[in-house]
């Protein structure tokens, strides 16, 4: 009878381990920013003078010098150099001037989209929608739903 009232409270301690209240949190949904985003940068076009192209995904883009060079597509490998920014001017990632080699695929939504709108040679901005960015989560140093602003530069197609 001893060793079965040990055994109940061995179990008992298991099976309420402190990882309970983790397992019951409620599971946080995705939000889809799209409307908010769009206003957004519609507010910032408007505040900075700026004029955009929208493309069907919710991209916007401007393009200040299309570049002469080769056109990349969504697979190539680039050099680009940049600033990513938030709508309210905060740095939150830049390149050196040489730029980054990487290849468009392994890039988020907005820039395999948007640097293949550039020749070699092309500079602009492209304004990128959290859908097209990292979505509606926090990732690093960036909120959950934040629409991202960069400067680009495409140095070469690869």
């Amino acid at each position: 009878m001893k060793y079965a009232v040990v055994l109940f409270l061995m179990t008992l301690m298991v099976s309420c381990n402190s990882n309970d209240a983790d397992n019951n949190a409620p599971i946080q949904e995705p939000f889809d920013y799209s409307e908010i985003n769009e206003q957004d940068i519609i507010a910032y076009l408007t505040a900075n003078d700026l004029v955009s192209i929208k493309t069907e995904s919710g991209l916007h883009y401007i393009i200040e010098n299309q570049g002469d060079g080769a056109k990349p597509s969504a697979s190539s490998n680039v050099t680009v150099a940049y600033k990513g920014y938030f709508l309210n001017g905060t740095v939150f990632d830049e390149s050196s001037a040489a730029g980054l080699d990487f290849g468009l695929n392994e890039v988020i939504k907005g820039w395999t989209e948007g640097i293949a709108l550039f020749n070699e040679g092309g500079n602009g901005i492209l304004l990128v929608p959290a859908h097209l960015g990292y979505g509606s989560f926090n990732y690093s140093s960036i909120p959950g739903g934040s629409v991202l602003v960069f400067d680009i530069n495409l140095i070469s197609v690869n």
